[in-house]
C-alpha cells in the first residue's frame, strides 16, 4: 500500500488517471460579467526607507566574518593588504580592539617615538576590522592624516601622496589643509634633493618645472575648491617658490598671506626678504614690510642682525630712505630684546651704519629717517662714547639739504663742544670751504635774504642767556656773502666779527680773500694775505689756492707760479687741479716760459698731468657766419 500511495503521489502517474478524450471549450472568449463592478481599491502607500547603512564610509565592508576573502574593490583600493604572518596577526588582534579614541593615542605614542612603520601596519588593519557592534572602523580626517604621515617619512613621493589624499573620499572623509600640507611637504623633499645634485641636467631642469606646476595647480584649487590654506600651507608653498627661483607666483602668494590673515614662519619670512632683495626689488621688499607690519598675524617678526645688515645696505645702494628707516626699526628691535634678556645683551649698530643712513637721509631729503638714524646710534654708544666728527658732518648735511639751518647750526655747536679744544683735531674740520660747505650753501639758498635771516638768528643766539658765539657759524655766512658775489656784505660780515665777540681765524680771511679774487681784486685780496701773515696767522693750502685763482683770474700766470714757490717754502704740495689751471692760462696767453715752469712742477711732485685734447679742440674752433 505504501509503494501504491507513494507512486499516486507521483506527477508522472497523474496524468494516466486522466480520459484519453479530447476536451472541447464552449467559447474562445471569456464570458462578459452583466453585474456593475466597484472601483478598485486604491494601492497601499509605499513603505518608509530604511535608515542609511551604518556600515557606511568604509570600502572594506565586504571584509567581514560573512566574507573573509578580499573582495574585487578592496583588490583594487590604495591601502594594501597586510600580510599573514605571525606578527601581522598578533597585530591583527590588537587593532581589532581599538576605538577611534584609542588608537589616535596609540598613533600619539608611535609618533613621539617615530614608528611610522607600525602606523601604517596598524592604520591598514584597522580600517580592515570591525568594531564592537560589528560594524565597519570609519577613521576621520586626523587618523588618515597620521596615516599619511607615516608614508611621507617612509619615502612616499608626493604622487602617491596625492592619490592617498584622493582616496579619502571612499570613506566619506574630507581632506583637510593639514593633509595637503603633507603633500607639499614631499614636494618640498623633492625639490630640496633636486637642488642638491652636483650636476643640473635637463632631465632635472624639467622635473622642477613640473613640481612647480604641480604646487601651483594644487594650492590653486585650494584657493577655489577648499580647504582654504593655513599657516602652513602658504609657508611651504611660498618656500618651495622661493626656493625653485619661481618669483612671481611667490610674489602672487605672499600677497595673499595678509588677504587671508596667515602667519609666515620665520624661515619663509626671512627666505622672502632674502630673495627680494637678492632679485633686485628694493620697492617690493619694502612693501611686503609694511603689509606684514600691518597685519596682526605678522607684525612681530624680525629679520636675523645679518639680514638687518644686509637690508640697510641694499637701501643705501639703491637711496630707498623707506627700507633704510624699516631696518632701522629692526635693529631697535633687536636692542631692546637684548636689553629685557637676562643677562643683559649689549646689541649696538656700527656707526659707519648710522652715517651712511644720515647720508641716504640727505640724498632723499627724508626728516624720519635723519632722526632714526641718530636716534640709534646715540642708543647704540649708550652715553658711553662721543659720536665722531664725521657722524656729525653727516648730521649738517643732512639738516642742510632739508633747508633746516637753524638746527644744522645747532648741530654745529654740538660738534664745537665735543671737539672744538680736542687734541688732534683736523684743522679742516671747521672750514666752510671743505667740511661746512654744505652748510654754507643752505645759507645763501635764498640769495642775501636767507644770510641776513641766519646772521640775525646768530646774533640773537650770541645774546642769549647762555651765548652761542661760533666764528664756525660766521664764517659760513661770510663765505655766503662770497658766493653770492656780495663783496660789501661779506666785508661788512667780516668787521662785525669783533663785534660779535669772535677773533677772525684763517677760515675768515680766506672767505674774504675768496671774495676780492672774484671781483678780479687782485691788489686787495694780496693786501688780505699779507695783513694775515703780519698778525701772526700761518696760511693753509686754501689760502695759497685761492690767491692763486686771484692772480689766474687777472691773466697772470707768472704771478700765480711765484705763490705756488711761497706754498712750496711754507710746506705744501700744489694739487693737481691747481697746476692744471695755471698750465691752461699758460696755453691761452702763449706763455710757454711759465708752461715749463709747471711740466718741471709736475715731475717734481709726481703729478700726472695728462693732456687736455677736447678743451684745445674746443678752445681751437674757428667760429664764424658763413653757411
Amino acid at each position: 500500500m505504501a509503494a501504491k500511495s507513494a507512486l499516486l503521489r507521483s506527477p508522472t502517474f497523474l496524468p494516466k488517471l486522466l480520459p484519453s478524450f479530447p476536451l472541447r471549450l464552449i467559447s474562445t472568449s471569456p464570458p462578459l460579467s452583466q453585474e456593475p463592478q466597484l472601483e478598485p481599491s486604491p494601492s497601499p502607500p509605499s513603505p518608509t526607507p530604511l535608515p542609511p547603512n551604518p556600515s557606511t564610509g568604509s570600502p572594506f565592508y565586504n571584509e567581514n566574518w560573512r566574507s573573509p576573502q578580499p573582495t574585487a574593490a578592496a583588490a583594487a583600493s590604495l591601502l594594501p593588504v597586510p600580510g599573514q604572518s605571525t606578527a601581522a596577526g598578533h597585530m591583527m588582534a590588537f587593532s581589532q580592539i581599538l576605538d577611534l579614541s584609542g588608537i589616535m593615542n596609540l598613533f600619539a605614542d608611535y609618533v613621539a617615538s617615530q614608528r611610522w612603520n607600525d602606523i601604517k601596519s596598524v592604520f591598514e588593519y584597522w580600517v580592515r576590522s570591525l568594531d564592537e557592534s560589528g560594524k565597519p572602523n570609519k577613521p576621520d580626517v586626523n587618523l588618515f592624516n597620521h596615516y599619511l604621515r607615516a608614508q611621507l617619512m617612509l619615502g612616499a613621493d608626493s604622487a602617491e601622496l596625492l592619490d592617498l589624499v584622493q582616496a579619502m573620499q571612499e570613506f566619506a572623509v574630507l581632506p583637510n589643509a593639514a593633509s595637503y600640507n603633507l603633500v607639499f611637504e614631499a614636494m618640498v623633499k623633492e625639490l630640496e634633493s633636486l637642488n642638491n645634485q652636483q650636476y643640473e641636467s635637463a632631465d632635472s631642469q624639467s622635473r622642477k618645472t613640473a613640481l612647480v606646476e604641480a604646487t601651483t595647480k594644487l594650492f590653486d584649487k585650494m584657493l577655489a575648491e577648499g580647504p582654504l590654506p593655513d599657516d602652513g600651507s602658504f609657508n611651504l608653498v611660498v618656500g618651495l617658490l622661493i626656493k625653485a627661483k619661481h618669483f612671481d607666483p611667490a610674489l602672487t602668494y605672499l600677497d595673499l598671506v595678509p588677504k587671508y590673515g596667515r602667519t609666515l614662519n620665520q624661515g619663509v619670512y626671512n627666505g622672502c626678504i632674502q630673495f627680494l632683495l637678492n632679485s633686485n626689488k628694493p620697492d617690493t621688499a619694502t612693501s611686503f614690510i609694511d603689509k606684514c607690519k600691518a597685519s596682526a598675524e605678522n607684525k612681530n617678526l624680525v629679520p636675523t642682525w645679518n639680514l638687518c645688515h644686509h637690508i640697510a645696505e641694499v637701501a643705501f645702494r639703491s637711496d630707498n630712505s623707506k627700507l633704510a628707516y624699516q631696518s632701522l626699526e629692526y635693529f631697535a628691535r633687536w636692542i631692546e630684546r637684548g636689553e629685557k634678556t637676562r643677562p643683559q645683551v649689549q646689541l649696538s649698530v656700527d656707526e659707519g651704519l648710522a652715517a651712511a643712513a644720515l647720508g641716504t637721509a640727505s640724498r632723499t631729503y627724508d626728516s624720519k629717517l635723519l632722526d632714526g638714524s641718530w636716534q640709534i646710534l646715540k642708543r647704540s654708544l649708550r652715553q658711553k662714547k662721543l659720536p665722531n666728527p664725521e657722524t656729525y658732518l653727516m648730521k649738517i648735511n643732512a639738516y642742510a639739504s632739508l633747508g633746516q639751518v637753524k638746527k644744522a647750526f645747532e648741530t654745529l655747536n654740538e660738534l664745537e663742544m665735543a671737539y672744538r679744544d680736542a687734541e688732534n683735531t683736523n684743522p679742516e674740520l671747521f672750514s666752510p670751504f671743505t667740511s661746512l660747505h654744505p652748510l654754507v650753501t643752505a645759507c645763501c639758498r635764498n640769495g642775501f635774504s636767507s644770510l641776513d635771516a641766519v646772521y640775525l638768528e646768530l646774533e640773537k643766539w650770541s645774546q642769549a642767556e647762555k651765548p652761542y658765539k661760533s666764528i664756525a657759524a660766521l664764517n659760513c655766512v661770510l663765505l655766503g656773502c662770497a658766493n653770492i658775489w656780495d663783496l660789501d656784505r661779506a666785508y661788512e660780515t667780516f668787521q662785525a666779527l669783533e663785534k660779535l665777540g669772535v677773533t677772525p681765524d684763517i677760515h675768515s680771511y680766506n672767505a674774504l680773500l675768496y671774495a676780492f679774487g672774484k671781483h678780479q681784486k687782485t691788489s686787495e685780496a694780496c693786501n688780505v694775505f699779507e695783513h694775515l701773515v703780519s698778525i701772526g696767522a700761518n696760511p693753509n693750502a686754501t689760502t695759497y689756492s685761492l690767491l692763486v685763482d686771484a692772480h689766474l683770474v687777472n691773466r697772470d700766470p707768472k704771478s700765480a707760479l711765484k705763490v705756488i714757490d711761497e706754498m712750496v717754502e711754507a710746506g705744501f704740495m700744489p694739487t693737481k687741479q691747481m697746476l692744471k689751471k695755471i698750465r691752461r692760462r699758460c696755453s691761452r696767453q702763449m706763455d710757454y716760459d711759465s708752461d715749463d715752469k709747471v711740466q718741471n712742477l709736475a715731475r717734481n711732485f709726481n703729478i700726472r698731468m695728462g693732456n687736455e685734447v677736447r678743451r684745445e679742440i674746443l678752445f681751437n674752433l674757428q667760429y664764424s657766419t658763413n653757411y
